[in-house]
């Protein structure tokens, strides 16, 4: 018997907890992209990708960036857990990763951010190749390059997609469980995630029309899916817990 919820039941409930909650999950969401985003800018206006230096300039900073966001999903994991679990969040809870086991949270962060790294190594060096190009004729190597470059981003793809099914719950789990280290919140996602990164996969392939929507509307419908989809996974992180066996968290 099938005890946990489907994607329809795991979307309704959170839209039943998004109720009320959804200015302060809006106003939070600003903030984190207006964060990340400036930071993005600032590390392409201090380099210079032509170069060699500038693009290894670039990637370490942007490195260090994407470190830097582990404090603020931890945050945000934190707010949304609160809104689920039907405390009072506010838009503060944002700094939960700032205040509260930041170390745990960079380690976190730190580990996916290598993989990321390593399995988008050949798109780097490939995209500097390209970008390189001074004759835009397409010959036969530039032809390989471009096929090899499709193929390095179809695995940076697959990849990111696969760390955020193996690894997304570690940061839930850091704030049920801080009393553990890093690797043993990652070694619990991992073992939490054995069976069910199909059914989170399907949860997300769900939001896709709800996504084309909010290109349609020029962004503006994001405002309001984003806060969803983040309470939709904050459900799917419940109902595991929830549901799985004391050997699947604890080894």
């Amino acid at each position: 018997m099938n005890v946990f919820q489907s994607s329809g039941e795991l979307k309704a409930s959170a839209k039943e907890h998004m109720r009320g909650h959804y200015g302060t999950a809006i106003g939070a969401g600003l903030i984190v992209t207006c964060i990340t985003g400036s930071l993005t800018l600032f590390c392409a206006f201090l380099t210079d990708p032509a170069t060699v230096t500038g693009t290894v300039i670039y990637y370490a900073l942007a490195f260090i960036v994407s470190l830097f966001t582990g404090l603020l999903t931890s945050g945000s994991c934190c707010l949304y857990l609160k809104i689920s679990c039907g405390y009072y969040a506010s838009i503060g809870d944002l700094l939960y990763g700032f205040k509260t086991c930041p170390g745990k949270a960079l380690l976190i962060q730190l580990w996916i951010t290598l993989i990321s790294y390593l399995a988008d190594l050949p798109l780097i060096i490939i995209g500097y190749r390209i970008s390189s190009f001074t004759d835009l004729t397409v010959t036969g190597d530039s032809a390989n390059l471009l096929l090899f470059y499709s193929l390095a981003l179809i695995l940076s793809y697959v990849v990111s997609i696969m760390l955020s099914l193996i690894y997304q719950q570690a940061f839930y789990l850091l704030h049920d469980f801080p009393q553990y280290s890093a690797r043993e919140l990652l070694a619990m996602s991992r073992r939490l995630m054995k069976g069910q990164k199909a059914r989170l996969f399907y949860l997300h392939v769900s939001f896709l029309p709800l996504m084309l929507l909010g290109f349609f509307t020029f962004g503006i419908a994001f405002l309001w899916i984003l806060p969803y989809w983040n309470a939709a996974q904050t459900e799917f992180f419940l109902d595991v817990v929830r549901h799985s066996e004391p050997h699947k968290m604890y080894g």
